[in-house]
């Protein structure tokens, strides 16, 4: 057979077709285009919503076991919680019962003595309700800005309390605000009495102590005060109504060089997260006036001119 004849191509199980550098260059140009389509027409969306359709269940069964070791922990942590708030709440009831007992108490003993001794009848404090609004801008001082002024009938020395205890003393009034300076300003001094002992003593602010507290000073160093005393208004400043609770004594130092013991004090009220106060007016705008002296007599008058 001559060597012209013969056939020199590959037979078909031998083809390659396209060459690999084709291949590459053709699915790169449509993978890009099939990116920009779908960016541009959402083209795959449909599918897209079909897979996750399909997956799910394949997915929820695959978190139940989390699911579960999650909600059965929760579960029993929430139950000792539950627990553990039941109890303490049992726990303020009976005190809040026993200090009740003893309010009781004490205002059926007051009411007795009052009348035995005819003193006159406490008046009840006129109060109105206001809203913090910011603390004021003064860095050295510890003072807050409520949203009642003298259009309100807001006046200046009235004490302000929140629902734990004196919070401070409006100390600037203005026509629709009002500033009030808080217990543990350095500025700041209050009248209060020792509920236990009944010893009456001033509490001072003290700003630079734990983010702010109070400062019993000048108390002899054998004074009758443990930790743990609550201090109230003792009332005799004109300002504060007595009876309110002021701070609980939290540190004492007794020092052999000193006559007196430094007893620091931690404020009851919510200093630095209290948003609605209560301004009370102050005792002395509640005592009458003092009577005017009676003219004298016409005729006293007339003999003294003679």
């Amino acid at each position: 057979m001559p060597l012209g004849t013969l056939d020199r191509s590959p037979p078909p199980f031998f083809k390659q077709g396209p060459s690999a550098l084709s291949k590459l260059m053709f699915f790169s140009a449509l993978a890009l285009f099939l990116m920009v389509a779908d960016a541009r027409f959402k083209i795959t969306q449909p599918l897209r919503a079909a897979v996750a359709t399909m997956l799910y269940p394949m997915q929820w069964l695959a978190i139940q076991p989390i699911a579960l070791v999650e909600n059965t922990t929760g579960y029993f942590s929430s139950l000792q919680d539950a627990k553990r708030s039941d109890e303490e709440a049992r726990k303020k009831l009976a005190l809040q019962a026993q200090r009740a007992a003893q309010v009781e108490q004490l205002s059926l003993e007051n009411t007795r003595l009052r009348k035995l001794l005819t003193l006159r009848e406490q008046t009840l404090t006129a109060s109105q309700a206001a809203e913090v609004l910011y603390d004021a801008a003064d860095p050295y001082t510890r003072r807050i800005v409520i949203d009642k002024g003298l259009a309100q009938g807001i006046k200046p020395g009235s004490p302000v309390i929140d629902e734990q205890g004196v919070l401070g003393q409006v100390t600037r009034v203005y026509p629709l605000l009002s500033e009030v300076t808080l217990v543990i300003d350095r500025e700041h001094a209050i009248p209060v009495l020792n509920t236990r002992t009944g010893a009456r003593s001033v509490a001072y602010g003290d700003p630079s102590t734990q983010g702010g507290s109070l400062e019993l000073r000048f108390m002899a160093g054998n004074a009758d005060v443990q930790q743990g005393d609550i201090l109230a208004t003792s009332g005799v400043d004109g300002v504060y109504p007595a009876g309110l609770s002021v701070a609980r004594i939290d540190r004492i130092e007794r020092r052999a060089d000193s006559a007196f013991a430094r007893i620091h004090c931690q404020p009851l009220s919510l200093i630095h997260s209290t948003k609605h106060v209560l301004v009370l007016d102050p005792v002395s705008a509640q005592i009458p006036d003092k009577p005017r002296p009676e003219p004298a007599p016409a005729a006293a008058k007339k003999g003294a001119a003679k």
